[in-house]
């Protein structure tokens, strides 16, 4: 069956979902998820599938709007007038580490785990994060096009989806497509580039019903939004890349303000989908259900999609990247806060002889602090470590 650019009711009835017949299948609300390949593989990919098993492209196939409230799996009495619900694709679960993505360049568009250099990509830990501290993904049916400058933050987008922090106590799984309502947005410059990062709730969590703004956030969950700018600001640090740069002073805008982005980069894939874009060459738009794309395949050919992938296997080892903390020092206006931070450090990192090493410099200052002792090297020591210096120490 196919859709129309326009939003509209729909008249689905409720189905069963498909039983899950072996390990690669797992049951989502109204999809199920197909995994191929090896976990922690640069061959593994989780492919989307419609309830009744037809493969989907989670970019292309999955509506960026929720219809309805049925859609929604909530009760209408539980919803706000005129409350705007989106879909949302899970890529990488809270916690976790393994930067998954949806392949905009591979047909249907499977999730994988990004590969830099020939290796796949793991986010670092840097203290006192844990991973991804959000369910992190994206808007399906959206595109920050490469080609348009943006005139709040007068950088290109990075021709990927919208990417989407989703702020409950859920942790969900890779392929997962939730309903959610949408905060606010914090505008990040990544290499240069425009990375809008939507702030969201899923609808079917508790604090749903309270959070309604970005105040909201601030109020129920102090200190998330500073979590959150601190992680995007530090988390290439420990590749050798300097801090990521924000747009709007750090500032996180508002709700109406980031519906009229989400808008925004629906309408440059809708361009996308239906090649009134030429920049968008490289990202496939194959689909299944865009009846005026010429992208359109039948159900058939992404099966074939499908089964040229490699069976599922067991998961290999999760290589060391993925299990360590890093420290990176930032500079401290005070030396007491300097000393403090050590303090913390000293206590975390316990008893291990690397650690016992690296502190020895740090102990001096801080001894010298304490002491009152003039230090003349202090100010080209922290020149330094305002740099890239880290410490690491495995985590399990």
């Amino acid at each position: 069956m196919c859709e129309t650019f326009k939003r509209k009711q729909s008249s689905r009835k409720n189905t069963s979902l498909l039983t899950a017949a072996s390990i690669h299948l797992r049951k989502m609300a109204h999809y199920l998820t197909e995994l191929r390949g090896r976990p922690n593989s640069t061959d593994y990919r989780v492919y989307l599938k419609t309830s009744d098993g037809k493969y989907i492209s989670p970019f292309h196939d999955i509506p960026l709007y929720v219809a309805d409230e049925q859609e929604c799996g909530v009760p209408p009495k539980k919803l706000k007038m005129n409350e705007i619900l989106f879909n949302m694709v899970v890529e990488v679960p809270r916690w976790s580490n393994a930067k998954m993505e949806i392949a905009t360049k591979e047909p249907l568009n499977p999730i994988k785990q990004d590969v830099k250099k020939g290796k796949l990509r793991y986010v670092a830990n840097i203290f006192p994060h844990k991973g991804y501290i959000w369910n992190y993904g994206a808007l399906p049916q959206t595109w920050e096009d490469p080609s348009h400058t943006d005139k709040e933050t007068m950088c290109c987008g990075d021709n990927d989806p919208i990417d989407v922090c989703e702020i409950g106590s859920k942790v969900c799984v890779t392929g997962q497509v939730i309903q959610v309502k949408v905060l606010g947005i914090l505008g990040l410059i990544d290499e240069g580039e425009t990375d809008w990062k939507v702030i969201a709730i899923n609808i079917e969590d508790p604090d749903a019903s309270r959070l309604n703004s970005i105040e909201d956030v601030r109020k129920i969950k102090p200190g998330h939004l500073e979590a959150t700018v601190d992680w995007f600001k530090k988390y290439k640090v420990p590749d050798g890349k300097p801090e990521n740069q924000f747009a709007f002073n750090r500032q996180f805008k508002d709700k109406d303000f980031a519906i009229e982005v989400i808008k925004s980069t629906h309408s440059y894939w809708k361009a996308l989908v239906m090649r009134k874009k030429r920049n968008g060459d490289e990202i496939v738009c194959q689909n299944t259900s865009l009846c005026e794309s010429p992208f359109k395949c039948s159900d058939a050919e992404a099966s074939t999609v499908v089964e040229a992938a490699p069976e599922y296997g067991e998961p290999l080892p999760v290589p060391s990247e993925g299990k360590i903390v890093f420290y990176v020092f930032q500079y401290f206006n005070k030396l007491h806060d300097f000393v403090n931070f050590i303090s913390i450090l000293q206590w975390t990192n316990g008893t291990s002889s690397q650690s016992k090493r690296s502190l020895t410099l740090c102990s001096v200052i801080s001894e010298g602090g304490r002491k009152g002792q003039k230090m003349p090297y202090l100010g080209s020591v922290m020149s330094l470590v305002q740099r890239f210096l880290f410490y690491k120490c495995f985590i399990f």
